[in-house]
């Protein structure tokens, strides 16, 4: 049980990347909390299941570098919740695991659209209803990598990058108009998305993790949860961390 009933009464939220890993803990978080979501995701059978675990009000199945799509299931969404509070854009791919010159074009390509297109998208149809609100918390997952930089992960180590740099540039946008949009930072964490790597490279993100071990997908879901209540409240295009000491900056 979280420590904060209550803290998303009345709220409601759009996660996407919904149907697992990160997605799937933080909109846990917001129901229990007493928020209102609506997840997103390509996979529509791992969606169906998450929504009856989470408690989801509604679900689209969609792509997220469709900007067509995006739009239509924000309307939608938009129809579903009363009104859209929050947005998580969680959804990731991590690409090959090769060196720049072997780096297949359509694999970068995928994972830019996904990873940076699909962030973009998602706030484009989004913020119109925040602002037309008054209110509204974004938060957009980026990765230590898009500081860092990780080696035979060229493709997500810029796609991540760009979501911190455009975060940035939308915090600023939104800082007097009662839109809060910050990113999140984190190492390495047991998740899904670990199944798409070679475990030479999960042990490779490890070793450089002070910690010692990978994060566990609740202490990003609990910073992910405070970057999007109303406290927090005088922090806007910045990063948040969870990397157990690996980026401090």
């Amino acid at each position: 049980m979280s420590a904060y009933q209550g803290r998303f009464a009345g709220r409601t939220a759009v996660v996407t990347g919904g149907a697992s890993g990160l997605g799937k803990a933080s909109a846990a978080r917001i129901v229990a909390e007493g928020g209102k979501v609506v997840l997103w995701d390509l996979n529509a059978d791992a969606l169906a299941a998450a929504a009856n675990e989470v408690g989801a009000i509604h679900v689209a199945a969609l792509d997220v570098s469709d900007a067509d799509a995006v739009a239509a299931a924000a309307e939608q969404a938009n129809k579903a919740l009363g009104r859209i509070d929050i947005l998580v854009a969680s959804a990731g791919i991590t690409g090959a695991t090769v060196p720049v010159h072997e780096f297949p074009i359509d694999s970068w390509k995928r994972v830019v659209d996904i990873n940076l297109n699909g962030v973009f998208y998602c706030s484009r149809a989004i913020v119109p209803f925040m602002l037309a609100n008054g209110y509204g918390r974004i938060v957009n997952v980026a990765s230590v990598a898009g500081k860092e930089g990780n080696p035979n992960a060229s493709a997500y180590s810029a796609s991540k990058a760009g979501v911190i740099g455009f975060t940035k540039s939308l915090g600023k946008e939104l800082a007097d108009k009662g839109v809060i949009a910050n990113s999140l930072t984190p190492a390495t964490f047991e998740s899904p998305i670990l199944q798409q790597l070679p475990p030479s490279q999960v042990e490779y993100m490890r070793s450089k993790i002070p910690m010692g071990r990978l994060g566990e997908v609740e202490e990003s879901a609990a910073m992910v949860c405070f970057m999007a209540s109303e406290e927090c409240s005088f922090t806007t295009a910045s990063t948040f961390d969870t990397s157990g000491g690996r980026t401090t900056y």
